[in-house]
C-alpha cells in the first residue's frame, strides 16, 4: 500500500490516512505472526506448501478488502472483498459503477492487487523476502500456473526473482509506452500492472474503450500478448536465446489460435459493414487477445455485434493463456495434450499392439501427466455445472450464470449477457458473488490446490 500513497498526497485525496493506518495494521499483524511462529530451520513439506498458498490468498483478500470499506468508497464488505479477490487472483470482475470517482490511491492499491497476484504473492514472497529462509519447493508447484513447471534455475528463490525481474521489465516498458501514446502517469502505471498481471481493471468505466487511440490499443495488444506467454520463455529471449520460441509447441499454437480467430472475426465484421478494415481488425485483435490471455479488457461491445460473436467469444472464454504466464483459464497445454491423447486413442484402435505415446516438445508425456490433465477438464467441467444451477438459485438468467461462472473459474473477467463486456457484477446478491469469489480462487489456484485441501485423504498422516 505504500506505493499508493504518494499518489494520494500528489491528488489531495482524502484517502491518506485509510491508506497508512491499514498498512500499518497489517504490517503489525504480519510481524507478529512471523516473529511468534518463527522456527529455527522451517520446513515445508507438500502439504504445508498448499495449506499456505490457500489460506495466504484467503487472508490476504480479507485485509486487502478494508481500505475500501474503511474508507466507505466501498461500504458493502462483500462488495469489498469480492473487488480484492477479484484483483488478487486477476481475474478483473468488478462490481463499480463509479470507477472514476474513487480515490486514486485506492485505484491504484486496486491495480496493485493484480500486479501483486499476476506471478503470485508466495513467489513474490520468496523474491524479495529470502529472510524467510524456507525451501520453497513446495509452494512453487501449487502456485506456479500449468501442468508442467518450467524451472529457469534449479533454487526456487532465484528463479523467483528472475521472473519478478522480468515482470518489472515489461510493466515498466508498457507504462513509458502508454505515457508516449497521450495516457497520463497514474493511468499509465495502473494499467500496465494490470496489462502484465492478465488482470483487467482499468481507471476507466469505460475500460480501454475510454481511450480513443490506435497506439494505445496496439500497445496493450501486444503487452497481453506478451503477459500470456511462459516467462521462463522471456527469460530465454532476453538471454538472445529467441529460438526457443520457435522450438516451443504451446506458443506456436497461442499464435495459431490468436491468429485464427482474430482473421475470422475481422473478416466477418468487415464483410457485415460494422467497422473498416483497421478497426475491424483492431477491435478483433484486441478482444480475441484480452480474453485469451484473460485479461478482460475490452475497446467495444462484442454483443451488439450479434450472436455469432458472442459464441465466438463465450468459446474463447474457455481457452486460456499459456503455462508458466499470468494468465489464467485451462491453459493451451492443456488442450494440446487433451487433443494429441485423443488421436493417440484414435490411432491405438487402429493399431492395439503398437506402441503410441503422447508427444510435446518432442519429449514424450508421462500417463502421469496425462491422467491429470483429464482429471482437470473433469474437475473443470464439473465446477462449471454445479456452479452454474448454483447460480441460477440467485435469479440469474442461463446465459449469466453460466457465463459468471465461466469467467470466475477462468479469471477472465467479462463474460455475457448481464456480465457482459459493458456490464459488472453489482447486481449479483451477496452470496452469489461469495461464490464467484471462492470459484476465482479456485481457478486461479489450479482447482487441485484447493480441492485438496477439501479432500479427507489430504489431512490423513
Amino acid at each position: 500500500m505504500t506505493m499508493c500513497i504518494p499518489f494520494s498526497i500528489y491528488y489531495g485525496d482524502n484517502d491518506i490516512i485509510v491508506l497508512v493506518s491499514v498498512g500499518m495494521a497489517t504490517s503489525i499483524v504480519g510481524s507478529f505472526l512471523f516473529f511468534f511462529t518463527k522456527e529455527k530451520d522451517p520446513e515445508i513439506r507438500r502439504r504445508e506448501g498448499y495449506i499456505v498458498v490457500g489460506l495466504g490468498w484467503m487472508i490476504l483478500s480479507l485485509f486487502g478488502a478494508l481500505p475500501f470499506v474503511i474508507h466507505g468508497a466501498i461500504p458493502n464488505y462483500t462488495d469489498a472483498f469480492f473487488e480484492t479477490i477479484s484483483g488478487f487472483t486477476t481475474t478483473g470482475a468488478s462490481i463499480l459503477n463509479n470507477i472514476e470517482e474513487i480515490p486514486h490511491g485506492l485505484l491504484l492499491w486496486r491495480s496493485a492487487t493484480q500486479w501483486l497476484g499476476g506471478m503470485g504473492i508466495i513467489v513474490l514472497s520468496l523474491a524479495i523476502m529470502p529472510i524467510l529462509g524456507i525451501g520453497g519447493m513446495q509452494l512453487f508447484v501449487a502456485e506456479v500456473p500449468g501442468p508442467t513447471k518450467d524451472k529457469i534455475h534449479p533454487r526456487v528463490r532465484e528463479t523467483a526473482k528472475r521472473l519478478w525481474g522480468i515482470y518489472v521489465i515489461l510493466t515498466g516498458t508498457e507504462a513509458l509506452l502508454l505515457m508516449l501514446g497521450g495516457m497520463s502517469l497514474f493511468d499509465a502505471v495502473n494499467h500496465s500492472l494490470t496489462t502484465m498481471a492478465t488482470g483487467g481493471f482499468s481507471t476507466k468505466q469505460a475500460s480501454i474503450a475510454a481511450y480513443n487511440s490506435p497506439f494505445i490499443h496496439y500497445v496493450i495488444i501486444f503487452f497481453m500478448f506478451l503477459a500470456g506467454i511462459n516467462f521462463s520463455l522471456h527469460y530465454y529471449g532476453l538471454h538472445g536465446k529467441f529460438q526457443v520460441f520457435g522450438q516451443n509447441d504451446e506458443f506456436r499454437f497461442y499464435v495459431k489460435i490468436l491468429l485464427a480467430f482474430s482473421i475470422i472475426i475481422t473478416a466477418s465484421l468487415y464483410i457485415l459493414d460494422i467497422y473498416d478494415i483497421e478497426e475491424s481488425f483492431r477491435n478483433s485483435l484486441f478482444q480475441v487477445v484480452s480474453i485469451v490471455t484473460t485479461t478482460g479488457y475490452v475497446t467495444a461491445d462484442y454483443e451488439i455485434w450479434g450472436p455469432f460473436f458472442k459464441i465466438l467469444f463465450f468459446m474463447l472464454l474457455f481457452i486460456g493463456g499459456c503455462a508458466g504466464s499470468t494468465a489464467g483459464g485451462i491453459k493451451i497445454v492443456r488442450h494440446q495434450l487433451l487433443i494429441r491423447n485423443s488421436f493417440s486413442e484414435l490411432k491405438r484402435l487402429v493399431h492395439p499392439r503398437a506402441v503410441i505415446r503422447v508427444r510435446f516438445n518432442n519429449n514424450a508425456v508421462s500417463q502421469d501427466i496425462i491422467s491429470n490433465v483429464l482429471a482437470f477438464f473433469l474437475f473443470y467441467i464439473g465446477i462449471v455445472l454445479v456452479g452454474t444451477l448454483v447460480m441460477s438459485l440467485f435469479g440469474l438468467d442461463f446465459e449469466s450464470a453460466f457465463g459468471s461462472v465461466a469467467t470466475s473459474l477462468g479469471n477472465v473477467g467479462p463474460a455475457i449477457s448481464s456480465v457482459g463486456p459493458t456490464q459488472n457484477f453489482a447486481h449479483i446478491p451477496d452470496l452469489g458473488k461469495w461464490v464467484l469469489s471462492f470459484l476465482m480462487l479456485m481457478g486461479r489456484l489450479e482447482l487441485f490446490t484447493i480441492l485438496l485441501i477439501f479432500s479427507p485423504a489430504f489431512w490423513k498422516s
